[in-house]
């Protein structure tokens, strides 16, 4: 056995951790949870980063859970969102955006098809709230305040529950399957509900506000937008909702052969592709140009595929009835978006002025919401119920939420309402049940930017391709149009994640520091102050940006 090595002449202790470094930095390092991009975008603020952790390391129940803190619908919104997470996505600024979309929906349909039930609350409260309306936000406020033991009623004035999910979008795009299987489960949790039930008037909400400790208003936008152009006394013009209904019972109306569909929007592709479904020759008469209508580009794309024509950036002017069908007198314009959304100008473009013919006519060009049963109760506004950004409204003890109070009329942003709103519900009632109804505000922290991950750990890797149901299968069948990733597939695509502000806890930060300054400490990492000489090694060797420098003024 060898002797032990002496002991260097300048050192007088035998250890290195008498020799306290930490006194030359001017910056320390420490080790933090950030948010990432695509939390910041996301409607219901929801932790993809951690999700998708969990389902690389396999554990996809953990994912469903995490998933379901805010959403309790990630198959359905795994189908049918907007995704503004994946244009924030950081990889975006690196080769292509995580498919985050697909990732949801992969996780949500595991999680149907294994049967797993959301938890009863550990504790029933006292406390009622009467929530209106059973769409996507009405049921994102009950599933959250029934999870915290509140007992919740439901009033719907349709047959079922789902809203604009279940009579708004066509099956092609959300299977009814799925959409009864995740609203089902929710319901589950001991949510009480009354179908056929409507708030229509203010005496209706007096006796709401009476019967219960909190009440949450979100019962959708049903008014149909009208062009002043047309006379909807016709037969021939028919609202885009009322086709779509009548579309997601089986029994879309005859409106001929030739059809012209108006609007730019997701609702107007809808309808569009479900004529197609029905048989009609189909026509789209956008304002907005192509590259600029709200409608998901997806959905352009798709409708093209299944011939459907589109004349974008195009106004119509009139209408002439005769005995062989309609002719629509048009002309190409130039569409200027204003600064609010739903403001805008067009202006004629001189010399382009075309026909359309058609048989029928059917216009999708947004809806309000009807404030009738509100009337001297609730403080509105023109087209919208004004609340604060929890929901709250002017009146004590009601809150509000979807498109009820806002346009923005995508169904992640009514989740994310409703959750906000039975968030501040908890917090009134545990206020007015002498608890503590506060809770601290999170301490502001900043975004985790591309240049923050290390991207020597992370190879250029193609996004998973979109995949879609032939054309022929789609119009012959009417099934699901895109089609889901298979296991390994979505484990491919989280491993492309670079799980920005969230630590994979690879322990790279301990093994680069060259002072032995950070160590394991429960869930993370500590700096020791007394060694970080703040050379920023752990930094720059993080591969998610869970390390930063922090400068010290002393």
């Amino acid at each position: 056995m060898n002797a032990p090595l002496p002991i260097p002449p300048t050192w007088t202790t035998g250890s290195t951790a008498a020799i306290k470094t930490g006194t030359w930095r001017a910056a320390l390092a420490k080790h933090v949870q950030a948010p990432s991009p695509c939390h910041v975008a996301c409607p219901v603020h929801g932790d993809i980063a951690e999700w998708i952790g969990q389902a690389r390391a396999r554990d996809f129940h953990a994912a469903w859970q995490t998933l379901s803190r805010h959403n309790p619908f990630p198959a359905v919104i795994g189908r049918i969102c907007h995704h503004p997470c994946e244009s924030a996505c950081n990889r975006a600024g690196y080769d292509e955006p995580l498919s985050i979309c697909k990732l949801e929906r992969c996780v949500g349909d595991m999680a149907l098809e294994r049967g797993w039930a959301h938890a009863a609350a550990a504790t029933a409260r006292a406390e009622c709230v009467a929530v209106v309306g059973g769409g996507p936000s009405g049921l994102s406020a009950a599933y959250q305040l029934r999870r915290r033991g509140f007992a919740v009623t439901l009033f719907e004035a349709q047959p079922e529950l789902g809203g604009l999910m279940r009579y708004g979008i066509p099956a092609y795009r959300l299977s009814r399957t799925v959409l009864d299987a995740e609203i089902a489960r929710v319901v589950a949790l001991g949510i009480d509900v009354r179908c056929g039930q409507a708030m229509d008037s203010p005496e209706a909400l007096a006796e709401l506000r009476a019967a219960f400790d909190a009440v949450y208003l979100a019962y959708g936008a049903r008014r149909q937008k009208r062009l002043p152009q047309l006379d909807y006394s016709r037969p021939w013009v028919v609202d885009g909702a009322d086709y779509l209904a009548c579309a997601s019972r089986g029994a879309p109306p005859a409106l001929g052969t030739r059809l012209v569909v108006i609007g730019g929007g997701s609702a107007a592709l809808d309808v569009a592709r479900s004529a197609r479904r029905a048989g009609h020759e189909v026509t789209i008469l956008a304002l907005e140009a192509e590259a600029d209508m709200p409608a998901q580009r997806e959905e352009v794309i798709e409708a093209r595929e299944e011939g459907i024509v589109l004349a974008d950036a195009a106004l119509l002017r009139g209408v002439n009835e005769s005995a062989t069908g309609l002719r629509l007198d048009c002309v190409h314009v130039r569409f200027e978006a204003g600064a609010r959304k739903g403001q805008f100008s067009v202006t004629p473009l001189d010399g382009t002025a075309f026909t359309l013919d058609a048989d029928a006519i059917v216009t999708a060009i947004g809806q309000d919401p009807d404030l009738s049963p509100l009337a001297g109760a609730v403080d509105c506004t023109d087209t919208l119920l004004r609340t604060d950004v929890a929901g709250r409204t002017s009146a004590a003890g009601v809150w509000a939420g979807g498109d009820l109070t806002s346009t923005a009329r995508f169904v992640s942003e009514a989740i994310g309402m409703g959750e906000r709103a039975a968030l501040a519900i908890e917090r009134e009632l545990n206020a007015r049940a002498g608890a503590d109804g506060s809770a601290a505000l999170p301490e502001p922290r900043a975004l985790v930017e591309l240049a923050a991950i290390n991207l020597h750990y992370h190879p250029t890797q193609p996004r998973a391709a979109d995949q879609r149901l032939a054309v022929a299968q789609r119009l012959a069948h009417g099934g699901e149009v895109q089609l889901g990733l298979a296991i390994e597939q979505a484990l491919a695509e989280a491993a492309r994640c670079f799980s920005c502000g969230t630590c994979t806890h690879c322990d790279n930060c301990v093994t680069y520091c060259p002072d032995l300054a950070v160590q394991p400490a429960g869930d993370g990492y500590t700096v020791l102050t007394d060694y970080c000489k703040g050379c920023g090694v752990c930094v720059k060797e993080c591969p998610t940006g869970s390390m930063t420098m922090l400068e010290e003024l002393r």
